[in-house]
């Protein structure tokens, strides 16, 4: 079936991020805000939780949202991996931010067939700490980070980019509830703390190709959610028809230490 919706190639390619894409109307998306904090009452916050979409119905519907789809098919063609999801959630008033950095760097995989969707589940705005894009600046590739361990850091490692940033060409990627913005692996990215009066909510969603595959450990896991998967490269994941099913919960669990182990590794 032919993508109903697409994006300005030419746009994404020269920035690097593509923005905004619209998946989602507000009252659906503050509907998947709900299924998402009914979770969290049980479990607590699920902010950095590795691929939700295995104990979340929520989550796994939007990672397989067929607008959004579209609109990833148009950078990487017909055959698509969710190969990872977290929600980014920074509460209100909190010092929690992100430093400049490139998402590829710790994520152990083999090429940069890869594009990062963020889908904003409540406003995503300068106060409340939307990201920063710098324009252009995945076409040199990989740069050299150091890791902080900050403690206000969200990134695993605290990782920072070691490279001079050019404030006055720094775009922010505002979004409303239902909207979602696209990036390339190599963009540098990074945003404040949230200082308005709501929980800043998003799930990030790592799209790939199958032709991709884990280059520092023996394994990985991903959802096939459009296409075929002619190579076999990541095990297939369950899709949860339930929240919070156990067993679910407690493969989430052994892949998210698996993750982590790749997070310090690679």
């Amino acid at each position: 079936m032919a993508a109903s919706y697409s994006i300005d190639l030419a746009t994404h390619n020269r920035d690097g991020f593509y923005s905004p894409v619209t998946i989602l109307d507000e009252l659906e998306a503050l509907d998947h805000r709900r299924r998402l904090e009914d979770i969290e009452r049980t479990t607590g916050s699920l902010h950095y939780a590795v691929k939700p979409h295995l104990i979340s119905t929520s989550a796994a519907e939007i990672i397989r949202n067929e607008t959004l789809l579209d609109a990833v098919e148009a950078i990487l063609g017909a055959d698509i991996l969710a190969w990872d999801s977290a929600y980014v959630i920074k509460e209100p008033g909190t010092t929690g931010h992100v430093s400049w950095h490139q998402d590829l760097t710790y994520w152990g995989l083999e090429n940069d067939h890869l594009v990062t969707a963020w889908v904003a589940l409540s406003p995503a705005t300068p106060a409340s700490g939307c990201m920063r894009m710098l324009p252009g600046s995945h076409l040199g590739g990989r740069l050299e980070h150091h890791d902080t361990h900050g403690t206000d850091n969200i990134l695993h490692r605290g990782q920072e980019v070691d490279a001079e940033i050019d404030e006055s060409a720094i775009e922010y990627l505002a979004l409303k509830p239902g909207q979602a913005s696209l990036h390339h692996g190599w963009v540098m990215h990074a945003s404040a703390p949230n200082t308005s009066g709501d929980r800043r909510i998003g799930l990030t969603i790592q799209y790939t190709v199958p032709a991709n595959r884990q280059r520092v450990a023996d394994w990985d896991s991903a959802s096939l959610v459009r296409g075929t998967d002619a190579y076999g490269h990541f095990r297939a994941e369950p899709r949860p028809t339930r929240d919070l099913d156990p067993d679910l919960v407690a493969y989430q669990k052994q892949l998210e230490a698996r993750k982590h182990q790749v997070y310090d590794t690679a």
